[in-house]
């Protein structure tokens, strides 16, 4: 018995600890995914924006908001290896949580890594289909990697989510590729 108590004293805590399950969609998440979709100028979209920032960066608990905030903490002081180490952890942690992926994605895309923040980037649009933050970085990331086309269509696809991105200035038109009946013009 004695043995039994010092091997549950010694093992971390974090052993047993595992990230609840994300919450279904809230209402007001989908509503201001409509109204950024149809807001009538920049600044209303900006403003909305925010309010759905404020939901993807709010973490499912605890210990999965320290890492989320630390880490984009660290990023913002330029501490991108210690930013990393705090997405890594949020991401073991949270699997499922799109934003320690997205988090991370930035990092890379900082690091002129895009196909490392690619790989990010397509794992929280898996979580999170309409994360307009993923979307859009998505997009960069393939015309960094001078997949223009591929990047394109991406960059079409996140202004679908929110017209006003200001992304929107890598609009190009599509060129016509005849050989392959699936790649028209959007």
């Amino acid at each position: 018995m004695i043995r039994l108590t010092l091997a549950l004293l010694i093992l971390p805590t974090a052993v047993w600890a595992t990230c609840p399950e994300l919450p279904p969609r809230s209402e007001r998440h989908s509503q201001l995914m409509q109204e950024i979709a149809q807001a009538p100028d920049e600044p209303t979209a900006r403003q909305l924006s925010n309010q759905l920032w404020e939901i993807w960066t709010t973490a499912p608990d605890v210990t999965a908001q320290e890492l989320l905030t630390r880490g984009m903490e660290r990023r913002a002081g330029y501490d991108f290896a210690g930013a990393v180490a705090d997405f890594e952890k949020l991401i073991a942690y949270c699997p499922n949580y799109a934003e320690g992926y997205n988090q991370r994605a930035f990092i890379s895309f900082i690091r002129q890594d895009y196909e490392a923040s690619l790989v990010d980037l397509e794992r929280a649009l898996e979580l999170t289909p309409d994360h307009i933050g993923a979307a859009s970085g998505r997009a960069l990331a393939l015309l960094q990697l001078g997949q223009n086309r591929q990047g394109q269509i991406a960059l079409r696809e996140a202004l679908a989510l929110n017209p006003w991105l200001s992304e929107r200035g890598y609009l190009q038109p599509l060129e016509n590729d005849t050989s392959d009946p699936d790649k028209t013009d959007l």
